[in-house]
Order: structure tokens, then sequence, then C-alpha cells
């Protein structure tokens, strides 16, 4: 009878049968998203505000404060996409290591920007900027991306693995194409070039929002509201599909919404091969959650706090505004050399 008596005593942790199951998960990640939301307006305020030659309030102060939200939203738009994309195809192809760059995206941009130099100078490629050829790079991305997943993954030996062997050799060849034409180039040429081949927010032109922000809004919206379904398939295929989903539709729906943001990230700022690993880690670490619909929100503000603060260093230690991929390359390779380490394996 004590026995039993000091057991009721003991105070039981209350659980649920939800994501986070106990108490204490759930607190902790509300601190986890309530810091990074902290992190992100800062970081925020202090792109627009810091540095600002203007008096706080005066029209010089509003001017330059505008210019730079513009970055701000060009961050936030690749942030999102960047996030969303990497943990949904992370989540469907049963890998924690590989990113949508490894389909050639990346490798696709410098192709289009290298022919453009090659082919028409640096005055062809400042002639034909704009949205009309920020439009055609993100449809041929995507559009090179669709067919591939429809060939690779319908028919009777569809096969995700085969997909992604094939992404790699498409993305070599591109990248081989580009480096023959960029010996070609004349140094001045290749300088211009060279500029644009950085993941460079600066590379973002303010006539690319009103298509950006709709084809990054739309496509990473569409992916949350997936969310359950994300979770089935991060479970493996057999079992998504004796839970009644039908895996191969929802992959290939998956991967044209992960295509959709990936081009337009890059087409938007260029190559940043491994933000969208290193965000990815680092959202599971921070969420300790599988359920996508909590791991999304972390990813998001975790990325914007890393471009932020990669812009906020290079613009303020390095003086090199904008050239954000040189500091996240350096230490998300860093990362994925760790993780690699760890797992010893892909």
């Amino acid at each position: 009878m004590d026995s039993g008596a000091g057991t009721a005593a003991i105070p039981r942790e209350a659980r649920s049968a939800g994501s986070l199951a106990t108490t204490r998960a759930r607190r902790r990640y509300l601190v986890v998203v309530g810091i990074l939301l902290l992190l992100t307006v800062g970081s925020g305020f202090g792109l627009i505000a810091w540095g600002n030659p203007m008096p706080a309030g005066s029209p010089g102060f509003w001017r330059i404060a505008q210019h730079r939200a513009t970055d701000v939203t060009v961050m936030l738009l690749v942030a999102v996409a960047q996030a969303v994309a990497t943990v949904s195809f992370q989540t469907v192809t049963g890998n924690r290591i590989i990113t949508p760059s490894i389909m050639g995206f990346e490798s696709l941009y410098r192709v289009v920007q290298t022919s453009t130099v090659f082919l028409f100078g640096v005055a062809g490629l400042v002639a034909i900027q704009g949205i009309g050829q920020f439009a055609i790079q993100v449809a041929i991305m995507v559009g090179l991306a669709v067919a591939l997943y429809g060939w690779l993954l319908s028919g009777r030996y569809g096969n995700l693995q085969i997909m992604l062997l094939i992404g790699i050799v498409i993305g070599g060849g591109l990248g081989a194409v580009s480096t023959f034409m960029q010996r070609l180039l004349t140094p001045s040429e290749f300088d211009v070039l060279a500029a644009r081949l950085f993941g460079n927010v600066s590379n973002a032109d303010p006539a690319y929002l009103p298509l950006a922000v709709p084809l990054v809004v739309a496509a990473s919206a569409l992916l949350w509201l997936r969310s359950r379904r994300l979770n089935l398939m991060a479970l493996g295929s057999d079992t998504a599909r004796s839970l009644g989903l039908d895996h191969r539709r929802e992959l290939f729906l998956v991967l044209t919404l992960v295509a959709v943001l990936m081009a337009t990230s890059t087409a938007l700022v260029g190559p940043m091969t491994f933000l969208g690993f290193l965000v990815a880690t680092l959202a599971y670490q921070f969420a300790d959650t599988h359920d996508h619909r909590l791991i999304f929100p972390v990813a998001v503000l975790t990325a914007f706090t890393i471009l932020a603060g990669a812009f906020l260093v290079m613009k303020h230690v390095f003086y090199a505004q904008g050239m954000v991929s040189i500091l996240i390359e350096l230490v998300g390779g860093t990362v994925f050399l760790i993780v690699i380490l760890r797992k010893g394996r892909l």
C-alpha cells in the first residue's frame, strides 16, 4: 500500500499524442521559435538601420531604408525558398545529406549566364536583364526538372535513385560546358561574369519581385499544406502506400514544387550550394521533431538569420556587400564535412 501511494505521489509530465509529446518538448520548441523570431526581427532591423548615414527619421533616412528593405525582401524570399525546398527534398529522397542543387539547377544557371556573356558580351548581358529574362530562366529550369521527373519517375522502371544519379551527371556536364566557355572569354568579360556566378543579394533586380514573390509564396504554401503527406512520405514508400498515399504522384508534385522554389531562388540571387543543407541540418536539431508543420517555420527563421548575419559580416567586416555565399559556403561546407565524418556515409 505504501509503495503504491508513493508511486501515485510522483508527478508525471503531461503527455499528448502530438508531435511534441511532452510539456517540456513543447516549451522547448516555443523557446526556440521565440529566440529565432527575435534574431530574425533584430537582424532585419539591423540590415535596414545599421550604418544609415542620414539622421534617423529624416526623408533621406527613409529613402535609404526603403532601398535596403528590398534586400531584406530578397533575403526573406531566398530563405523561404531554400529552407522549404531542402527540407521537402530531403524528406522525399530519404536522405539528410543531399540537397536540391544536386539536380543541376545551379549548373544550369551558370550555363545561362556564361552563354549570354559568351554570345553577346557584357553589353548583351546588361541589355537582356529584366523580368522577361528572369521568367525565361525560371521556366527553363522548372521545365527541364519536370521533364526529368516525368521521364524517370514514370513507367515500369521509375526509380528515385536513378533520377538523382542522372541529375548529378547532367549537373557535371553543364558545369564542364560553362568552364569551357569561360576559358574563351576575355579577362574583362570573365570579371563581370564571375561577379554574377557568386550567390549575391545584389544580383536581384527589384523588377523581379512581382514574379518571384507569388512563385515562392504559392509553392511554399502548397508544400506546407502537404505537411501531413510529407510526414507519411518520411516513413518510406512502402509504409506511405500502405496508409493510402499515392506515393509516386505525391513525389512528382513535391519535386515539381521544389523545382519552382529552387529555380526562383537561383535565378534571383545566384547559386547558394550549402545554404539549404546548413539550414535543414540546424532546423532538425532546433525543432527536435519530424513534423513538417513545425520544421518548416524553424527552417525559414534559421535561414533568414543566417543570410542576414552573413550579409552584415560581409558588408561591415569585409566590405563585400551582398556576397553572402562566400561565408555561407565556408560555414556550410564545414558543417557538411563534419556530418559526413560523423555519419561515415552519405
